[in-house]
């Protein structure tokens, strides 16, 4: 079968290579689509970094580079492995990528996105999105219904949108500043509008201020070269500033942004993955008793996720800008998203 292979910085190859192995417990899946993800840049920009570099294979999967890429995907059920009898062939499915070790628990409350050695299928081996067919473990397995499978494959950051949500505490009513109105960012706008809070998004890219308006995920959206967006942000909460800010952009000065613009006794949330070293005024968040938190990927995130759409209260369909197919995936896709960001959100491949 086909598969996109990383196997070092600006080294991604198109192969044939053999299709997975069912074993019991497994799931079989022919892939529909698959996002190319920030995560999926960083590694062909400055990695490896999820992907285990050579000689220094996942003490889980056991695999090293080269790997197949491509974690945010979605498919129909091809073959169920022993035991699986949860599950129909055919039925459309998309997969929370984890490759966590066996006897780690994954049930309601466990926090299993911390777990030691935590990793990704798609990154730290176990077959990938970007490929014909993958098999993965029963558990990370979820069915989405008639959603359709190009926008399915959506479900995997904004399940990430919807754990930051979660991690911030934060309620319908209160007001929400998003620093970053990249894919993610939008997508966290999206979860936060279906729950019910006022969402104002900073952002400089034109393109995707004009996303963040035209799919009606931002009540406000301003740019921070139009003046103090701190003070636009009292402006519209008289005088109060924001409940809650989420960092989605790695870029210090939004961080400084939202130390300014939340509220005294407010809640921000890192959303992205740093490739440098930050800084934090403390004397900020000391003063005004802040509270900054972290945040990664999801647990148990995907079904109220699934849930947000198939009620029709999350609309993803809008946020895919492009589709290609697996061959064109450097060129297309990668160059598209590093070179041209400003025109795209989300693009899509179709193995």
């Amino acid at each position: 079968m086909k598969a996109a292979r990383y196997y070092a910085r600006h080294d991604i190859r198109i192969e044939d290579i053999p299709e997975p192995i069912l074993l019991p417990g497994t799931v079989a899946i022919d892939v529909a689509w698959c996002g190319i993800c920030g995560t999926d840049l960083h590694e062909y920009l400055d990695g490896p970094i999820f992907v285990p570099a050579p000689g220094h294979p996942n003490p889980i999967s056991h695999e090293e580079a080269p790997v197949t890429l491509g974690h945010e995907f979605s498919g129909t059920v091809a073959a169920l492995g022993e035991g699986v009898t949860d599950l129909t062939v055919g039925e459309s499915v998309v997969v929370e990528p984890y490759i966590i070790s066996p006897e780690v628990p994954t049930g309601e409350g466990d926090a299993y996105q911390l777990s030691h050695d935590m990793n990704f299928i798609g990154l730290g081996g176990r077959g990938g999105g970007l490929s014909e067919k993958v098999v993965v473990e029963r558990r990370w397995v979820h069915p989405v219904g008639d959603i359709p499978l190009d926008q399915a494959a959506l479900i995997e950051p904004l399940s990430v949108g919807h754990h930051a949500f979660v991690r911030s505490g934060a309620g319908a009513g209160d007001v929400a500043l998003i620093g970053g109105a990249g894919p993610i960012g939008l997508l966290l706008a999206a979860v936060l509008k279906a729950e019910g809070l006022t969402v104002i998004i900073s952002e400089l890219s034109e393109a995707r201020k004009d996303r963040a308006r035209s799919t009606g995920v931002a009540d406000h959206v301003l740019d921070p070269r139009d003046g103090d967006v701190a003070e636009a942000v009292r402006a519209l909460t008289d005088g109060r500033g924001a409940d809650v800010g989420f960092e989605c952009s790695s870029v210090n000065a939004v961080l400084d942004t939202l130390l300014d613009a939340v509220r005294p006794a407010g809640v921000i949330v890192n959303v992205s993955i740093w490739g440098h070293p930050a800084s934090v005024d403390m004397q900020k968040l000391v003063l005004k008793e802040l509270d900054l938190r972290g945040t990664i990927a999801y647990a148990n995130d995907h079904p109220a996720t699934i849930a947000l759409v198939q009620q029709g209260k999350v609309d993803l369909a809008p946020f895919i800008t492009g589709r290609i197919a697996l061959d064109d995936l450097v060129d297309q896709g990668f160059d598209q998203l590093i070179n041209h960001n400003e025109s795209q959100v989300k693009i899509i491949v179709h193995p």
